[in-house]
């Protein structure tokens, strides 16, 4: 008869989740796994795999979970100009209040990882992707709807919209002036008028 696990994998992967959040991939090791999730290392590769596994799996939730909230955000029904406005204020007050400097698990994976991890990579992608898409359409909806001039490209704009939103994350978890993003998320909320 098989042993019943002695632990709540989905709290493990959510503790795994904040532990590669807060230091990186390479920063924590197997031992740093034990020690924070509270399970032997047997456990955690019989559960989770190695700790490649264990990272793509917390981003995988990750994205699942801020994917979820801007979609959200981006596609209430009424005006569109608003939500597209709130997410790229809501970014820049995050990065200028990021006091833990943990900034994005998302960017932070894309700095660290991307340039050499092909998974890491294509997550890293899916998830601007689906930013990408639904700024897309929320900035479609508000030129069909009058709030964006009809000469504005929505692709465009979502797309500088996406690269100023990693950037502002990249400087918040850097630290130094909380203005930059803030400054910023201005300039560009100044384009779509």
């Amino acid at each position: 008869m098989a042993r019943s696990k002695e632990f709540d994998p989905d709290a493990a992967l959510r503790t795994a989740l904040e532990l590669f959040w807060r230091r990186g991939y390479e920063a924590t090791s197997m031992a740093d796994l034990v020690d924070e999730l509270g399970i032997a290392r047997a456990s955690i590769y019989a559960t989770f795999g190695s700790k490649h596994e264990l990272y793509m799996r917390a981003l995988r939730r990750y994205g699942e979970t801020c994917d979820r909230t801007l979609l959200e955000e981006l596609s209430q029904p009424g005006p569109a100009l608003p939500a597209v406005r709130a997410v790229v204020s809501r970014f820049a007050e995050e990065s200028a209040r990021d006091e833990r400097r943990r900034g994005c698990f998302v960017t932070n994976t894309a700095v660290e990882l991307a340039p050499h991890d092909r998974d890491a990579a294509r997550r890293v992608e899916a998830s601007w992707d689906l930013l990408e898409t639904a700024l897309t359409s929320a900035l479609l909806r508000a030129r069909a709807q009058g709030e964006l001039p009809a000469g504005r490209d929505p692709r465009a704009l979502a797309r500088m919209l996406l690269v100023l939103l990693q950037g502002m994350r990249v400087v918040g978890k850097a630290g130094g002036d909380p203005e930059r993003p803030r400054d910023a998320a201005t300039q560009a909320l100044a384009l779509l008028d």
